[in-house]
């Protein structure tokens, strides 16, 4: 029986760049789940007879919001769910099943690198058929839904899916059916990849340490890397997913995966050593002795993915967001292929992608993948980087070098300033954007400013426009800042400023990355006025 509860709107469900964010407490208030829910099943795309794909990173609070999210489903005319085992679904394996069975669309419950627990954070994201975040303009209908909704409607009687038992089963008219959440991303591995080669150089000593981070890509890797590949047991670290990532910061970076660091750095490291974040969509790479940035990551993937079964044929194109480093526009050139600059969000690669436009796409935040799925995806790149390995024999360090050697480098660090009072944070932004007009031509220490704009992107596939997606500013020598304002914390808001300095081939190749940025430090403090604005002197991460 259809049951229909009446509502009423809650302020601030806008989805941002990566879905709805907000604390568990806010997301268990009655009715807060529910509004949004409904009001993404009532702006969908979703022809009659569709599918929906329902998952998550199996964070605090996912196993509640499925079960309800399956009997609204029901009652909002979808004929089957598919759901992931557990309700796990990575989100790039999430991306995979929308577009293998052809759903209309798929509900990803996950925070992504955000904590996880009762006191942490939650996020409800929906993707479109292609297997991609909904684009701005069905994010803006449902935030507009969600600001008159007056009721949602659920399926009632029976008992709930039992969604940790493979199998199928019905609510009201709708059949669901609990999917191994692995197995079809592992398929999908197998195809891109050079499996063979891989576990023939793991047999011959190649070795590699991964950081689940107790978070969703766990089962995954444990699959892919020991049971496929033939790593040993134990090259997946904590590798069983946990409600609050066993109390720590699910977000593959130098602060937040130290261990691992610590390890890479020593004389006992790997070759490889990797990480991923809470749903599986980024991805750490430290070579033995040597961290790879990930906007080095992307150009280092991209000037060797052509030693991939994959994309042994060549790449369409390469995209970047707007404060990834300049690196990968240095391997397109090379290449002959276009370079596309675009905003943050990986929303925006995917008109790309579906027009055959690109192949590999990165962001800075650790976020690198292909046309396989509409997502980042973190396991991905870190299979790439064994391909590569294996191919070649050479030590992840060599490689860099090789690289730097024949493009130069692009000495890059990103400086997050999390949790500012939000009127500061504005206050850094609209101070500095009233100023762009006024700085090209002037000097800063030892810098000229070259120019100065806000960012603006019209997407050259389906002509819309995303305005004042972050402030550039350039310098002589091919060296920038960029400041933006973050859409993924739950609280306050997260002020990044990214600071990028390219050195030729010719040039220094081997120096401290701060070192090498010290003046570009001074001069965006001086120009940003973070310390004044915010009482901040010091960023909280420096990656």
């Amino acid at each position: 029986m259809i049951t229909t509860i009446a509502t009423t709107p809650f302020e601030g469900q806008k989805p941002g760049t990566s879905g709805l964010r907000k604390k568990v407490r806010v997301f268990q208030q009655p009715n807060y789940a529910e509004n949004f829910i409904q009001s993404v099943f009532d702006v969908a795309e979703r022809p009659a007879g569709s599918t929906l794909v329902i998952g998550g990173d199996g964070r605090f609070h996912n196993r509640t919001v499925i079960a309800r999210a399956i009997r609204m489903a029901a009652a909002n005319g979808y004929a089957r769910v598919l759901v992931g085992q557990g309700g796990i679904l990575s989100t790039p394996a999430a991306s995979h099943v929308i577009r293998k069975y052809g759903a209309s669309g798929g509900l990803i419950l996950s925070a992504s690198h955000n904590p996880g627990g009762p006191d942490e954070d939650f996020g409800i994201k929906y993707n479109i058929a292609n297997g991609g975040p909904a684009p701005e303009a069905v994010t803006e209908a449902i935030y507009a839904r969600t600001q008159v909704i007056d009721r949602w409607l659920m399926v009632e009687g029976g008992d709930d899916v039992d969604f940790d038992t493979i199998g199928t089963s019905q609510v009201g008219d709708m059949v669901v059916e609990v999917i191994d959440s692995v197995a079809d991303y592992a398929d999908l591995m197998e195809e891109l990849f050079d499996f063979p080669a891989i576990r023939a150089a793991a047999g011959q000593g190649l070795s590699i340490a991964f950081d689940a981070m107790h978070a969703v890509t766990g089962p995954y890797a444990l699959e892919i890397l020991e049971r496929r590949l033939g790593f040993p047991a134990g090259t997946v670290h904590n590798g069983t997913p946990l409600e609050d990532f066993g109390g720590h910061h699910p977000d593959p970076n130098l602060v937040h995966a130290k261990v691992l660091h610590d390890l890479m750095m020593s004389p006992d490291a790997p070759a490889l050593g990797a990480a991923s974040d809470g749903d599986g969509d980024r991805n750490l790479i430290i070579g033995k002795g040597v961290f790879i940035t990930p906007s080095d990551s992307l150009a280092m993937l991209a000037a060797n993915a052509h030693l991939a079964p994959a994309y042994s044929g060549g790449l369409k194109g390469i995209a970047r967001s707007m404060p990834t480093s300049a690196a990968a526009d240095r391997v397109a050139e090379a290449l002959g292929i276009p370079l596309w600059e675009t905003p943050t969000g990986w929303k925006f690669f995917g008109t790309l992608l579906d027009a055959g436009m690109a192949t590999i796409c990165g962001e800075e935040s650790a976020g690198t993948g292909s046309d396989h799925v509409r997502e980042k995806d973190g396991l991905w790149a870190v299979l790439l980087w064994l391909n590569i390995l294996a191919v070649t024999g050479k030590p992840v360090a060599e490689l860099a070098c090789e690289h730097w050697a024949r493009f130069g480098r692009n000495y890059y660090a990103r400086f997050d300033y999390e949790g500012v009072e939000s009127a500061a944070a504005e206050a850094v932004m609209t101070g500095l954007t009233a100023r762009l007009p006024s700085l090209p031509g002037t000097t800063v220490g030892a810098l000229t400013v070259t120019m100065a704009d806000s960012f603006s992107y019209t997407d050259p596939v389906d002509g819309t426009t995303s305005r004042n997606q972050g402030l550039r500013i350039g310098f002589n020598g091919g060296t920038r800042i960029v400041l933006r304002l973050s859409g993924t914390g739950t609280q306050g808001a997260t002020i990044r400023l990214y600071l990028e300095r390219h050195e030729p081939a010719n040039g220094k190749l081997d120096g401290d990355t701060l070192v090498m940025l010290e003046d570009l430090i001074a001069a965006a403090q001086e120009l940003a006025q973070i310390a004044a604005l915010t009482g901040r002197t010091a960023p909280d991460v420096v990656t």
